[in-house]
């Protein structure tokens, strides 16, 4: 990667997302329609089978899923215009992310942390989480966001009522953290928090609106530091110049009635995969990739557009009437 000139300043926003299931769309257009350089998300729910729906344009893809079981996962979007490495695995027993980006000649790197703990949360995956976490904050620049289910806290006065929420408050004061959430991002409760370790070094936090019927608020902020951007050497197919005709022949040619007879499920794919990517590098020209913002996505018109904005603009006033209603209702 070669470092060229950077901004200062890197907008960001994460969610629970409660499943991304059918939002990944309405993520995408939000990215886009906000300039996003950074995505983080908790409770994603993907596992293998969803490895050519979460990528997308413009942007790096780091994640950790949920194994062996449904539910949960973190991930983590960086526009890839930006130099930034996963540094390590985290242990198995923490559903915990860690995406290193890299800082411009003399400034420091930051490592940004994506983290989610589950409401029954076990000690010794609670001790794991403590110990990386005091591996990692001690020199590095540090940004750790994610859903923490810790609904007892007070975090004005640092105060909890389980000995759980007490032990967490140790780790953040042993740490040097700054908790910057002062708002509730789900019903009354601060479950979704954002930490740093730098005075200055996040800013402009605000809790607004949702992705799809999650129940989750959305956090947006700034991370005020300079990262070192990279000209990205990544291919991709570049379906402007494709041949379609060359390559509808070619998959034509292919006897397939015949060559798979007799095949199982899996030799059969395997062998279809083979042909197609065959008929593809024929067909299809390859192209680096460039650092440019993404494209017009093409289903999002105008008319979706308007309606994006204005979900975003109404939820506040829609929020404030379903208050003053369930304040209404209590007082009958």
């Amino acid at each position: 990667m070669l470092g060229v000139k950077s901004k200062a300043q890197l907008k960001c926003i994460y969610t629970n997302a409660c499943s991304m299931g059918n939002k990944q769309k309405e993520l995408e257009a939000i990215m886009q329609q906000d300039s996003y350089d950074l995505v983080a998300i908790t409770e994603t729910w993907w596992d293998d089978s969803r490895d050519w729906s979460a990528a997308m344009d413009g942007y790096k893809l780091f994640r950790r899923d949920r194994q062996g079981r449904r539910g949960s996962g973190v991930a983590l979007y960086v526009r890839e215009c930006f130099d930034c490495i996963e540094p390590k695995d985290c242990d198995d027993k923490v559903e915990c992310l860690w995406v290193r980006m890299r800082g411009k000649a003399n400034k420091a790197d930051i490592l940004l942390g994506v983290c989610y703990r589950p409401p029954n949360q076990d000690e010794e995956a609670a001790e794991a989480f403590y110990k990386g976490l005091e591996e990692v904050s001690q020199s590095l620049a540090l940004v750790l966001m994610g859903d923490f289910n810790l609904p007892d806290v007070c975090w004005k006065y640092n105060t909890a009522e389980r000995k759980q929420s007490r032990r967490f408050l140790e780790c953040v004061e042993d740490n040097f953290l700054t908790q910057l959430v002062s708002e509730p991002t789900r019903g009354g409760a601060s479950l979704d928090l954002l930490f740093t370790n730098r005075e200055g070094l996040v800013g402009d936090v605000v809790v607004r609106g949702r992705l799809g019927l999650s129940e989750h608020e959305k956090i947006e902020f700034s991370i005020h530091g300079e990262v070192r951007r990279g000209v990205s050497k990544t291919t991709t197919m570049d379906f402007w110049r494709a041949d379609f005709g060359l390559l509808r022949t070619l998959v034509e040619r292919v006897p397939w009635e015949t060559v798979l007879k007799g095949k199982g499920v899996q030799e059969g794919w395997a062998f279809f995969k083979k042909e197609i990517l065959k008929a593809q590098e024929q067909a299809v020209p390859m192209c680096c990739k460039t650092n440019r913002r993404g494209r017009q996505l093409a289903w999002l018109n105008r008319e979706l557009w308007l309606g994006l904005r204005g979900k975003k603009e109404s939820l506040p006033l829609l929020e404030e009437r379903a208050g003053n209603s369930r304040r209404v209702q209590g007082s009958r």
